[in-house]
């Protein structure tokens, strides 16, 4: 771990990167450090190309090409959250290809950190909102039919993205760049001429992202998974349908690539007070970040594997998108044709468009 000031938590970063620095000598270290790296980027790309166009499509999909229903409008944000994020992944892939050296400026640093940040807190939420509406649909059946339009829907979405906004702002305060070794670092700053004080900044912001970020989401929507099964033994009128099985992937595979993640902040609070955390720390928060920032890629693959009715829009969709360039094509050689086959036939003869 780089040392640039002498206390502890001066400048203390919760992200992995800082976890990417080895001691040029420790031969060992150094290539675990270019695996690690090496892990990474492929994730990153992967994620990247997959995340644009699967989300990409989502957003057509759910925007452009279905009815606009209650659920579209969920999916719909869920995937512009994490579309936004996506496209943020090319700066983290450049400044690991270039060993941890920031190179977009201060504004950018603190930029992309924003949107990873409010990404996270978007999902998470939209995920809770989604199994609540579930919940609420196959169970409070006459509160669903009276309330639950889709005005109200996108009210719910912008409140969603006004607390994912406000909960991500301590990272505009605290995202700094500083130089070291002749690179140029990103990282959270908590510097504070009061070690102690600095020491709090950085378990307030953990703590913050870890409760609201993953325990609190989790524990609603653990609680109104175990309702609605309880719900669905003792009555034979609910029914689990598609999207409900969509919304259950969805849910797990997000709480299965966060939760080391939110494990490894929490484990990162008492790094300095064992070596034996630090070692565990620099192998598994890269891989722990990389896992987490791939979710926003599996999204859209869960959409096609468990959801028959998306399966049908996209398989539709690309139908109607093939016979309509089919046939601009055929119009196009026709067109051609209707020119070009009068002067080469009978040159002889003139043409009528010649004559006119």
């Amino acid at each position: 771990m780089m040392e640039i000031e002498t206390h502890d938590y001066d400048n203390y970063s919760s992200e992995y990167l800082e976890y990417g620095d080895f001691e040029e000598t420790d031969t060992g270290g150094y290539v675990q450090k270019e695996a690690l790296h090496i892990v990474s980027v492929v994730v990153y790309s992967l994620a990247f190309v997959l995340g644009v166009i699967g989300n990409g499509v989502v957003i057509w999909v759910t925007a452009f090409r279905s009815k606009r229903t209650i659920n579209s409008v969920w999916l719909q944000n869920l995937a512009m959250a994490d579309f936004v994020f996506v496209l943020s992944l090319p700066f983290s892939i450049d400044y690991v290809l270039r060993d941890f050296n920031w190179i977009f400026g201060w504004n950018m640093c603190k930029l992309n950190s924003f949107i990873c940040t409010v990404n996270m807190y978007a999902s998470v939420l939209f995920l809770t909102v989604l199994s609540l509406d579930r919940y609420i649909s196959l169970v409070h059946l006459s509160w669903y039919q009276t309330f639950r339009t889709v005005r109200r829907a996108w009210g719910v979405c912008a409140l969603v993205w006004v607390v994912s906004i406000l909960l991500s702002s301590p990272v505009l305060i605290f995202r700094e760049t500083v130089q070291y070794q002749h690179k140029t670092a990103c990282f959270n700053n908590f510097h504070d001429e009061n070690g102690q004080t600095a020491a709090m900044r950085h378990i307030a912001m953990v703590l913050l992202r870890t409760t609201v970020g993953f325990v609190l989401p989790f524990a609603t929507i653990s609680i109104t998974a175990i309702l609605l099964t309880i719900r669905m033994k003792q009555s034979s009128n609910v029914r689990v349908s598609s999207f409900s099985r969509t919304v259950s992937a969805v849910v797990l595979t997000f709480f299965l690539c966060w939760a080391p993640f939110h494990m490894f902040s929490l484990m990162e609070l008492s790094m300095h007070h064992s070596l034996y955390l630090h070692s565990i720390l620099i192998v598994g928060f890269p891989l722990a970040t990389s896992l987490a920032f791939f979710n926003s890629c599996m999204n859209p693959i869960l959409y096609v594997l468990v959801s028959k009715n998306v399966r049908g829009i996209l398989k539709r969709s690309c139908m109607n998108i093939a016979k309509k360039s089919l046939r601009e094509l055929n119009h196009s050689l026709s067109a051609t044709e209707s020119v070009s086959i009068p002067d080469i036939c009978y040159p002889e003869e003139p043409s009528v468009l010649s004559t006119v």
